[in-house]
């Protein structure tokens, strides 16, 4: 791994996360308070610089802002980006943006749409906090990717950490890029994404095969992402795997 900063990343987010994120390297959890060593956690940290926008001013000069023939939802989005995004090194401000951002994004509202009985208010809680925790990761606009953690590989991170065999891993991943294939959905994440200065970009197909997904800035190449994810992807998942508690079926 390569490393740029060893400082402790901490943050006080509005909501307890399950102290059983714990189980991965280098992430404490105690309540609200969560502390991330990049050193442990990270399998790449190459960026500590991360674009974000104020969500207060997302929710009120853009999440109701609706496209026309003129002016797509993607121009929207970047526009706004570019008149408010800023650069900050504060990695806790970048978590408790992107907290602010999946809360949103995953709110019990859409349970009744998804049509997915199995999914609960629970597995939304899931995929909140799983979320907040990959907005750390990083995709440069030559399309390398510069920031890496175990978020990345969503169902391997989720299994490990909430006891979900393959069957439940895979179907909450599902419906965290199923914004890709709901336009209605998909146009929520596209707005609510500019807080985290850009749009949520997959790896992966509908079925998932663990490529994950990242918070990219809008004009990054995505044949350099594809074939840096694809040269990774398999030891690192493997990894993440070998922190399960207990055999899942």
């Amino acid at each position: 791994m390569t490393t740029i900063d060893t400082t402790a990343i901490t943050v006080l987010l509005p909501d307890a996360f399950d102290e059983r994120w714990s189980r991965l390297p280098g992430i404490h959890v105690d309540g609200r308070r969560i502390t991330i060593d990049p050193a442990e956690y990270f399998f790449r940290f190459e960026s500590s610089s991360w674009l974000v926008a104020n969500w207060e001013l997302v929710k009120s000069h853009l999440l109701d802002v609706e496209e026309t023939t003129e002016s797509a939802v993607e121009q929207l989005a970047l526009d706004f980006i570019k008149a408010h995004a800023t650069s900050t090194s504060d990695a806790a401000k970048v978590l408790s943006t992107a907290y602010e951002v999946y809360a949103y994004l995953f709110r019990e509202e859409h349970l009744a749409g998804l049509g997915l009985p199995q999914i609960t208010a629970e597995h939304l809680r899931m995929l909140r906090e799983a979320a907040t925790l990959m907005a750390l990761n990083k995709v440069e606009l030559d399309g390398h990717i510069s920031n890496v953690g175990p978020c990345w590989f969503f169902p391997a991170a989720t299994s490990v950490v909430f006891d979900l065999d393959d069957e439940m891993g895979g179907m909450l991943d599902e419906v965290y890029h199923g914004g890709w294939f709901n336009e209605h959905r998909r146009i929520e994440s596209i707005k609510a994404h500019a807080a985290l200065g850009g749009r949520l970009v997959h790896g992966c197909q509908s079925v998932p095969d663990q490529s994950g997904g990242v918070v990219a800035p809008y004009g990054a190449s995505m044949a350099t992402f594809r074939n840096d994810l694809a040269a990774f992807k398999a030891g690192w998942i493997e990894q993440v795997y070998a922190h399960r508690v207990s055999p899942a079926a």
